[in-house]
């Protein structure tokens, strides 16, 4: 489909999803983060898709909410009243943040976060259900809502405790201050900074790893394993999901070919696709969870 304020690029098995409006510093809008799920979806959607990178159009990675519209920015309510298209009692209503990280984090392929500049309340918030993160030496990152008035958003309140602990999570949020690359490597934010030109080199990098060398079932598999078990009361429970992905893996092409490919010193060839190939007992949660 045909983007205006996002870019979607496929190469190398690789799918680059680009916040594309300089001009605004990437700032969101609804349409974009519309945009941006139905780029993940596309990229779910494409068997050849191994890995997906998401960035920004320099010079900022996302700036955070597009404040132009002024004291009605947070006002939903106000906004679509004009139309005639919101009832404040609906319960329907979602944070667009949180919809975009619910996608994110339901994604069958992994993400990776190459975070280029300013990276700001939703632009910081969505690179928490992102599985590999990075930054440029010259990224800086804030959590401003409570300086803004609001609360939260995004699901952050459940991520990012998870990523970096609840003092951290405290320290960033309840103070709204701008913190950079270099603390958010100290404290988990991010798995490594890099200097600016070498940002997409890395991501990409990391990338190839999974889309060459990795079966995308097996890692379709294992991120939401690992993301699910993030609220798991007990080690078991783990224990039990993986001895029947271990059991149901071991007999499918996928294993067989890690195992032959290992012994001859070749590339793997993996026959397995993730639109075809998941187990039969995936989800194994309540599908209900799904319903965002």
């Amino acid at each position: 489909m045909a983007y205006s304020t996002i870019r979607y690029d496929v190469d190398e098995q690789i799918a680059t999803i680009t916040m594309n409006r300089p001009h605004r510093l990437n700032a969101f809008t609804y349409e974009m983060g519309d945009e941006m799920m139905a780029a993940l979806d596309e990229a779910d959607g494409d068997d050849t898709v191994r890995a997906i990178i998401v960035t920004g159009t320099k010079p900022a990675f996302c700036a955070g909410a597009d404040l132009s519209t002024g004291t009605e920015t947070f006002d939903m309510v106000s906004q679509t009243q004009h139309d005639g298209t919101f009832d404040a009692k609906d319960p329907k209503w979602r944070d667009r943040g949180g919809l975009l990280n619910l996608r994110i984090w339901n994604t069958l392929k992994p993400v990776i976060g190459a975070v280029n500049g300013a990276s700001v309340g939703i632009g910081a918030t969505m690179i928490l259900p992102m599985d590999i993160r990075l930054a440029s030496m010259d990224a800086k990152f804030a959590y401003p809502f409570a300086k803004r008035g609001i609360v939260w958003d995004g699901c952050a309140s459940w991520f990012l405790p998870r990523v970096v602990g609840i003092s951290t999570a405290m320290d960033w949020g309840l103070t709204g201050r701008t913190f950079s690359a270099a603390e958010a490597f100290e404290s988990g934010l991010v798995a490594r900074v890099v200097p600016a030109e070498n940002l997409m080199g890395e991501a990409r990098d990391r990338a190839r790893m999974i889309a060459e060398r990795c079966a995308p079932v097996s890692v379709a598999m294992m991120r939401r394993m690992a993301w699910r078990m993030q609220g798991a009361a007990h080690p078991m429970e783990a224990h039990r999901v993986e001895t029947q992905g271990i059991l149901h893996a071991g007999m499918g092409a996928d294993a067989k070919e890690g195992v032959m490919s290992f012994l001859e010193k070749r590339a793997p060839d993996f026959p397995m696709t993730v639109s075809q190939d998941l187990p039969p007992w995936h989800p194994w949660w309540d599908a209900a969870e799904d319903e965002y």
